[in-house]
């Protein structure tokens, strides 16, 4: 479960802020998996390492193209992703990154649009669509609330060569005409089917996104 940070940016005594959490089953046992972790909305498990990979939303406030939203792998537990010192693995907050090096943090596996709000991402486990989705990440992007030229308000495709992300490209648009959108994706899903649904909590509606 995640439990986001309470702010833009801040610093808090609190740890559980800026975390992902574990915990069983049954409600005991709960611990702080991951750290520096701002606002993830979506995460899933990799198909066959079981590792988990997460979205992370970067900060307000430091312009139009920082930072980059990221797209981040968790292996193992104890990781801190960097929030709030230092963003999309190598800018340093201006208020809380002095003294603070990037590399005394996990870096994102890949760089995504800056203020594309990314949201829920699934690896596409499906047979309906052609072989080479298979395994890969599927990203519904929210759409920049604050930047003076929208970006996002769709759905993204990561392209992985095993733990490495080697491509970032659009997969489903034009909810984004011009300045205004009349859709904004929220989360994806893959069915029995293997047809990929999408939320839009602007539209009030669920797409079904099939191929023949």
């Amino acid at each position: 479960m995640p439990v986001g940070a309470p702010c833009n940016i801040c610093e808090r005594s609190e740890p559980i802020y800026a975390s992902i959490t574990r915990i069983n089953l049954d409600g005991t046992g709960r611990e702080i998996f991951a750290r520096g972790v701002r606002n993830t909305v979506g995460f899933d498990w990799h198909p066959q390492t079981r590792e988990l990979w997460f979205t992370d939303n970067g900060r307000d406030w430091m312009g139009d193209d920082l930072p980059a939203d990221e797209l981040n792998r968790a292996p193992r537990k104890g990781m801190h992703f960097g929030f709030p010192y230092v963003h999309q693995g190598d800018v340093a907050d201006p208020e809380y990154g002095r003294g603070k090096q990037p590399d005394e943090f996990t870096p994102p596996v890949r760089k995504l649009g800056p203020h594309v709000a990314s949201l829920g991402m699934r690896f596409y486990t499906g047979k309906m669509f052609p072989g080479e989705y298979r395994g890969q990440i599927f990203i519904a992007e929210h759409g920049s609330w604050n930047r003076s030229t929208p970006i996002g308000y769709r759905v993204s495709l990561v392209k992985l060569n095993g733990s490495q992300a080697v491509g970032y490209e659009p997969f489903a648009e034009g909810w984004l005409q011009g300045r205004s959108a009349w859709g904004r994706p929220v989360d994806v899903r893959v069915m029995p089917d293997g047809a990929l649904l999408v939320s839009d909590d602007k539209g009030g509606v669920i797409y079904r996104i099939t191929y023949q």
